[in-house]
């Protein structure tokens, strides 16, 4: 009990003093911070259309913070989530233009599952870097990221281009019958629920199932998880697998759900930001839900900030990059608040 109430204490207080240095940085430019703090808040769930925009932007982000939360439950840091999520995507989209002529249902199944796949694939070789041959796998995940980009962007100006998109080079469209579509009248998709379920069932596997236990004594201890007889290898490598695959499903909901082709776009950053996601949920896959709304409401204010207050595109990566930093160095302190500490049978 006091472990999780220091876990929740030091969270809400990395984001108090995130806060207060983002009040010093928007002074900084000129504006006040309680006129921006509210333009924040208006743009993100001031309105039905503002939660629209942050809901949409807040199921992509669910997924790949599983990349990053699932493989740190056996004791790795992977950032590989974007490069995964274009790997998903661009699959997911290969793989629709192939079987335009299939009924709707079996194309968006076989995206979902060749995009999950290959994306899980793509971060089990991160894991097996690390088992097998002691490869650091923060780089090599890091180093993933730009040779997915690098072969998303040969492939859509070369052999998968579509003459028509002189502009913004594309593939061709995995066709309009193929997309996945809105909820009701509004502009939330489907993805949000497959985001919610992912979670969900992560959720489950991490806390109520043998393996979910099997995974937090590898990353605990690895030697006693040696001693005891678990497979580790297994239990790394399905670890990283899940979190890939994860990250992939964000890349196909990308591709069926919004864009209908794979392009640039699908190197949009939310791997990077799913990392942070992943960090202020303490690699919690419910609690990834929370902080997935927190930060789809801070990048669907942005453009509000750019009109109301004159801020640069960058403004709303310059806050998650001060909560990032002050969610690390809140780490420091975890186990070393007194009080919250358990007393020792001795005392």
């Amino acid at each position: 009990m006091l472990k999780t109430v220091e876990i929740w204490c030091l969270s809400l207080g990395a984001l108090l003093l995130s806060a207060l240095l983002i009040a010093a940085f928007i002074l900084s430019t000129g504006n006040s911070p309680f006129e921006v703090f509210y333009s924040l808040y208006r743009g993100a769930f001031g309105s039905w259309f503002s939660w629209q925009n942050t809901l949409v932007r807040a199921a992509p982000l669910m997924l790949t913070a599983l990349c990053t939360a699932l493989p740190a439950r056996v004791g790795l840091i992977v950032i590989g989530g974007e490069g995964a999520m274009v790997v998903g995507g661009l699959t997911a989209a290969i793989t629709g233009i192939a079987m335009q002529d299939a009924p709707s249902f079996i194309v968006i199944s076989a995206m979902l599952i060749v995009g999950g796949g290959c994306a899980g694939l793509w971060i089990l070789a991160v894991g097996a870097l690390r088992h097998y041959r002691n490869v650091n796998e923060t780089i090599s995940s890091l180093l993933l990221n730009y040779i997915a980009i690098a072969v998303l962007n040969f492939l859509v100006v070369g052999v998968l281009k579509d003459p028509a998109t002189l502009n913004n080079p594309s593939t061709y469209s995995i066709g309009d019958k193929n997309m996945i579509t809105s909820i009701g009248d509004s502009s939330v998709h489907w993805g949000l629920i497959y985001g919610l379920v992912v979670c969900l069932a992560m959720w489950f596997v991490a806390r109520r199932t043998t393996f979910g236990f099997a995974a937090d004594v590898t990353g605990g201890n690895i030697r006693a998880a040696r001693l005891v007889g678990l497979p580790v290898a297994k239990i790394v490598l399905l670890s990283c697998f899940l979190g890939g695959a994860a990250a992939g499903l964000a890349g196909v909901i990308e591709i069926a759900a919004i864009q209908g082709r794979a392009n640039s776009s699908l190197n949009a950053g939310y791997g990077y930001a799913g990392i942070l996601v992943a960090f202020l949920a303490r690699h919690n896959p419910l609690a990834i839900i929370p902080y997935a709304l927190l930060l789809g409401g801070i990048q669907a204010s942005g453009g509000l900030l750019q009109r109301a207050h004159d801020l640069p595109d960058a403004t709303v990566a310059v806050f998650q990059g001060i909560i990032f930093m002050m969610i690390l160095s809140s780490e420091m302190l975890y186990g070393r608040i007194k009080f919250l500490q358990p007393k020792s049978m001795m005392s």
